[in-house]
């Protein structure tokens, strides 16, 4: 069984935003001298792992991942019947196994804050609007105080966390108990996380939590970010929307004006899955195993990340991907865009790109001996393998 699966894939997308910064511009990345345009590891994950490909296949065996676990268990606890005091309480507690609690201001600070009668209404507008968002059935967060509010934001944690599927029916059945015996958590009922999981997503994309170290799951899944393996320039797009009621009799001009930014490219996209590592992850699970590479494989190939889609539309399908399977040390083929593929001196990106893309492989492995065991081809251009030949290969 081959330890490392890698896919180097080729996809082109027209017009599009897919990935934008905090401008609002596509991202981009300097490489070997030039502006290319990027995706983020982080936004090619979220939609692979959002996806209905991916999330239909491996019904049952995801997990969330989310800041407002905590919020969902208070939820729970009051719709059982519960009291909010000891909802709270106890939502904090199990809040606490998977991150640092939001800060809730001590009796002492809060006392000054309360004082001051500007601070005061400030505060309390700050935490009003906040839980305004959070609708609890049973219970209407606008009947508690400043007090009660901000002992509330104890129930959310700080940074984001993967709650597996394991663990999210070990806090059910742990609330059920609590409820009926009408007490608070012990710290070893607390202690819920496990080093075990079935939920696909936590094993192939790994899990830190900085406050239990030893509950780190490591990743089995490596994503590299897209890059364009040509130049490109950002361009921007001046559009105006109409008024269908305005008759145009005593105002002419548009309703709306507004501007956005885009760019068209062929990306390279490299992925490293350690098939070793994920079996680990998944309990020893290899059917599991292989269901969460097929499906991984399948959303990679034809998930596009969901930026700006409703305006651009820009979905694609990879036009070329290069599977390959082997215990050898992996490593990316971006080296062959260092130098950019240049539409001046070429007629095809695709086939240029797909050229180079070969080349770099078959010069590392006359260097360094072959780089892997067995290898396939779907190639878009030739008519050559087939999606489902895909599949089969890599799991």
């Amino acid at each position: 069984m081959s330890r490392f699966i890698q896919l180097h894939m080729l996809t082109a997308y027209p017009p599009a935003n897919l990935n934008r910064d905090d401008q609002g511009s596509p991202k981009t990345a300097k490489m070997g001298g030039y502006d290319r345009l990027r995706v983020s590891s982080q936004c090619l994950k979220r939609a692979w792992r959002t996806s209905d490909m991916f999330s239909d296949v491996l019904i049952g065996t995801k997990g969330q991942r989310t800041k407002l676990f905590g919020l969902e268990v208070y939820k729970t606890i009051i719709r059982k019947g519960e009291v909010h005091e000891n909802a709270v309480e106890w939502a904090t507690a199990i809040a606490s196994i998977f991150g640092k609690n939001r800060k809730v201001l001590p009796d002492s600070e809060l006392r000054k804050i309360l004082t001051d009668e500007k601070k005061r209404q400030e505060f309390e507008s700050k935490l009003r609007k906040r839980w305004a968002s959070r609708s609890c059935e049973g219970f209407d967060f606008n009947s508690l105080s400043v007090e009660d509010l901000n002992k509330m934001e104890g129930v959310e944690i700080e940074q984001l966390a993967f709650i597996t599927q394991e663990e999210q029916e070990a806090i059910r059945k742990l609330l059920q108990l609590l409820v009926e015996c009408g007490r608070a958590p012990t710290q070893i009922e607390l202690d819920v996380l496990r080093d075990k999981t079935q939920s696909v997503d936590v094993a192939l994309w790994g899990r830190m939590l900085a406050d239990s170290p030893h509950k780190n799951i490591e990743a089995a899944c490596q994503v590299a970010h897209a890059i364009s393996v040509h130049p490109v320039i950002i361009e921007d797009d001046y559009f105006t929307a109409i008024d269908d009621l305005n008759s145009g009799l005593e105002d002419m001009g548009a309703a709306h004006i507004g501007e956005t930014r885009f760019a068209a490219g062929l990306f390279y996209t490299y992925v490293c899955i350690n098939r070793e590592l994920l079996i680990k992850n998944l309990d020893g699970d290899l059917q599991l195993a292989a269901r969460a590479i097929r499906a991984l494989t399948e959303a990679a190939v034809k998930v596009a990340p969901e930026g700006k889609q409703n305006s651009f539309a820009s979905r694609a399908y990879a036009s070329y991907v290069l599977a390959e399977k082997g215990d050898q040390q992996p490593r990316s083929l971006s080296v062959a865009y260092l130098k950019p593929i240049n539409h001046r001196d070429n007629e095809d990106f695709i086939s240029d790109a797909i050229k180079a893309l070969i080349q770099q492989k078959d010069s590392f492995d006359e260097v360094y001996d072959t780089c892997a065991d067995r290898r396939f081809e779907l190639n878009v251009l030739k008519r050559q393998g087939t999606m489902a030949g895909l599949l089969d290969f890599v799991s």
